[in-house]
């Protein structure tokens, strides 16, 4: 057993709970020193977690224990925390999206390159035995050669349980940076990089009315476009029709659907690490493929193992690419002209069918 890899964590909101579930039970990491705004936050985290040091962010990034610096900030910090690390000596894992603005993600993968360090980005759910085990379908020729996917999420937006849901519609939100990368994420691990997209978008309104919390009943301006439908030209020649949107309801559509021409593939709900696969071979009858690979049982936090081990397939150069088909999908929409993309990235290793232990109980409840 070799000695488990040093994080830092910087930024301790709600998403940290579920990285903490996973990494303060794993025997490859150990987080010795947290950092947050909210001193009293890191307090009560570090003091649940042995030999756990509070530091400033400052601090934490220059700290020599700290290997590797988990980004849990908000995305208009994300890349000033990852430039830092990386200046340090650092490898970096963060939230998505990379960056705030493609400008930024480029910098940070182009600043890693330099210095020779690691650099991860979630989302890491794509790991998990939903989305291995349709590639590993796709692979072993089980549809034949793919040539389509649709990708649907449909919410009627976030007003409606989130007590401060304004973030949600100023510029940098909208359903397309919220959860399209989990989606565009997924079917570039199915269907390989993406060369070209097209867009197309509208927003239903100019305002949302908060339906919860304190602020209930105010009306809160809308900034960003709030449907946006998409077309992906893969390298492979695939195409696949991507629709994100905070206009609907609900919808009955598979999360994704993958296409070829001898079978057609039902993928799970990309936003968790498990789900059902379900293929349907020509002339047959569907049915539930059984887990052939990824992450089993995983959590978020994974792709940082899984950075750490040496495989890094969670890459910033995935989370650049796919940032790359978001924000030119927005471009897309407003220009009305199809848009070609500047990186590509190589498809990483299929995750062998790995069981990973649940770890929970681990994470303050003032958190």
């Amino acid at each position: 057993m070799g000695i488990a890899h040093p994080v830092g964590i910087v930024g301790l909101g709600v998403i940290s709970r579920q990285y903490l579930d996973t990494l303060l039970g794993s025997d490859q990491v150990r987080v010795v020193a947290v950092a947050d705004l909210d001193a009293s936050r890191a307090a009560a985290v570090a003091e649940r977690i042995p030999g756990c040091r509070v530091l400033t962010t400052a601090e934490l990034v220059a700290d020599d224990e700290v290997q590797t610096v988990l980004n849990l900030t908000i995305p208009a910090a994300h890349a000033e925390v990852a430039l830092a690390a990386i200046a340090h000596g650092k490898d970096v894992y963060g939230e998505k999206p990379l960056a705030a603005t493609l400008a930024d993600a480029m910098s940070i993968v182009d600043a890693a390159t330099r210095a020779g360090r690691r650099l991860g980005c979630a989302p890491d759910t794509v790991l998990g035995t939903g989305v291995q085990t349709a590639r590993a379908a796709i692979e072993d020729g089980r549809i034949g050669r793919p040539v389509s996917a649709a990708a649907m999420w449909i919410s009627p937006g976030h007003e409606h349980w989130h007590p401060q849901p304004d973030f949600y519609y100023r510029e940098g939100g909208g359903p397309l940076l919220d959860m399209g990368p989990y989606y565009l994420t997924s079917l570039v691990q199915l269907l390989g990089p993406v060369e070209a997209v097209s867009g197309a978008a509208s927003r239903s309104r100019a305002e949302r009315v908060i339906a919860t919390g304190p602020r209930a009943g105010e009306s809160i301006g809308v900034e960003v476009d709030t449907h946006l439908t998409g077309i992906l030209h893969h390298a492979s020649g695939a195409l696949s029709t991507v629709t994100m949107s905070f206009d609907g309801v609900a919808s009955t559509a598979a999360p994704i659907e993958v296409h070829g021409v001898t079978g057609s593939l039902v993928v799970p709900d990309p936003n968790h690490f498990s789900g059902d696969v379900l293929l349907q071979p020509h002339g047959e009858q569907w049915q539930t493929l059984p887990p052939a690979a990824g992450y089993v049982d995983a959590g978020r936090g994974a792709g940082l193992i899984d950075l750490v081990s040496g495989a890094g397939r969670a890459s910033g150069e995935m989370a650049l690419h796919v940032l790359e088909i978001m924000t030119l999908l927005g471009v897309s929409a407003s220009s009305g002209v199809r848009e070609r993309l500047a990186t590509t990235v190589t498809t990483p290793d299929l995750v062998p069918l790995t069981p990973v232990a649940q770890w929970r109980g681990a994470v303050p409840a003032s958190l």
